[in-house]
């Protein structure tokens, strides 16, 4: 099976100038935790900010969620794939890695963004023994 069989085809870019607060509004409407950044002039990939971001890096530090932005606190390192590799073997990198979502591109010459690919996008496709292991050994890490 292909990572496109099993992704999240419709995911948006959040630009980097957003504040934390407006990201955290905009993962509860669309019922996330990760969200993708984009340099607001480009639709190229900057970072990604999750929910633990927001808690860890900045309300646990005391930063002004609406005076904050996002590129202050995203995480730069991008791990992803494309849509066209093997499930499986993006499960093991997930799994090496200890990541629950990963950023799915097009190829590798466009390098745009498809979409994401997470732990229950794959339970939800029927692939319970890749979910399973790949969830299992993420928290065997922690």
């Amino acid at each position: 099976m292909l990572v496109k069989e099993v992704m999240t085809e419709r995911v948006e870019y959040l630009p980097a100038e957003t504040s934390i607060e407006d990201a955290a509004k905009k993962m509860a409407s669309f019922d996330c935790g990760f969200l993708p950044v984009a340099q607001e002039d480009q639709e190229k990939l900057h970072g990604v900010i999750t929910d633990r971001d927001i808690a860890v890096r900045a309300v646990a530090r005391g930063l002004d969620p609406a005076a904050t932005k996002v590129e202050e606190i995203c995480s730069n390192k991008v791990l992803y794939c494309f849509e066209n590799d093997d499930l499986s073997e993006v499960a093991v990198n997930m799994r090496e890695q200890q990541i629950w979502r990963i950023i799915v591109l097009d190829n590798q010459e466009n390098k745009e963004l498809v979409g994401v690919m997470t732990v229950g996008d794959i339970l939800r496709k029927g692939e319970k023994q890749i979910a399973a292991e790949t969830a299992q050994q993420i928290m065997n890490a922690a």
